[in-house]
């Protein structure tokens, strides 16, 4: 974990806005990369692909009955995965705008999906408790394995190259050790809205629909910091690292975008920030690489980029 050196300062300017979209965004991912483009999925059943220097949508992606809730993109940008209330996933090719493959096995929406570092498998969290992963190599229409220790819906995963990380509204946040066949489980009290992994695998941010993100430690579930302040009791909302990971950034139901010292959890300065959305943010993401840049996404039907 990077230790808290000269701050660099969050994004605060707004670039453009993106606002095709009619009615809330649910998601904006960056491209991997250098991270040119980003993806956005909402209500509107959409997946956009957008150029946020230019402000300018480049494609549309359409074949989603129901609402868009999450996006992943593969490590070399040629296909993306999205899932929702269609209770199944769609796999997309990016330049062609089609569906290579959709995946059904799911009894209810689909809240998250997730590819692994090289797009071999993808991991996906349902409204029916369970976590599936899929093996994209095989034309088995099978999981490769099922996760059922959850006992309620799971919004959030992450899949790193030995283990998979879970949060869901029964209020734990699961870890799956893939290689020793091992669970750790932390019990944070409140549904568990987004779980972020620091770069090093050593600590988590896990966001909950109590006002609070904590930093917690991966291997013994210890709690390392907590970061408050921000509004959050209904939705499910996203924290992420700032970047070197020296901050914690997160948007609240009020439309506004907070932001703490990582190591003393102290929030940064304009305190309390300005409303930038009309409605929830419900998404945000830092550029992967560049200093001075994020995206937020808001139940108003925007997505923002915003510079340093």
């Amino acid at each position: 974990m990077a230790p808290s050196r000269g701050l660099v300062q969050t994004p605060r300017k707004l670039h453009t806005t993106l606002a095709n979209h009619k009615g809330p965004v649910h998601v904006a991912r960056y491209a991997k990369g250098t991270a040119k483009y980003v993806l956005s999925g909402g209500q509107d059943r959409t997946v956009r692909l957008w150029n946020p220097e230019l402000g300018t949508e480049i494609k549309l992606y359409s074949a989603h009955g129901y609402e868009v809730l999450s996006l992943t993109v593969a490590h070399d940008n040629s296909r993306f995965a999205s899932s929702g209330g269609d209770r199944q996933i769609f796999l997309w090719d990016v330049m062609t705008g089609n569906t290579i493959r959709r995946i059904p096995g799911h009894m209810g929406k689909i809240y998250v999906v997730e590819f692994n570092e090289d797009a071999t498998v993808l991991a996906s969290g349902s409204y029916d408790s369970t976590v599936r992963l899929w093996d994209l190599k095989s034309q088995n229409r099978q999981p490769i394995q099922v996760l059922e220790d959850a006992r309620d819906t799971v919004q959030t995963i992450h899949v790193g190259r030995s283990y998979v990380a879970t949060g869901s509204v029964d209020g734990h946040v699961r870890v799956y050790d893939l290689r020793m066949g091992e669970l750790r489980t932390d019990f944070l009290g409140h549904p568990v809205t987004s779980v972020v992994p620091s770069q090093d695998n050593q600590t988590y941010l896990a966001t909950t629909i109590d006002g609070h993100v904590r930093l917690m430690d991966m291997s013994t579930g210890k709690m390392l910091n907590d970061f408050t302040g921000h509004t959050s009791a209904t939705y499910r909302i996203r924290a992420c690292f700032g970047h070197g990971e020296a901050s914690v950034i997160c948007g609240d139901e009020e439309g506004k975008v907070w932001a703490w010292d990582l190591v003393d959890a102290a929030p940064l300065q304009p305190n309390p920030p300005p409303k930038v959305h009309d409605k929830v943010v419900t998404w945000i993401e830092h550029h992967p690489i560049e200093a001075g840049e994020l995206i937020t996404a808001s139940a108003d039907g925007t997505v923002k980029v915003w510079r340093a």
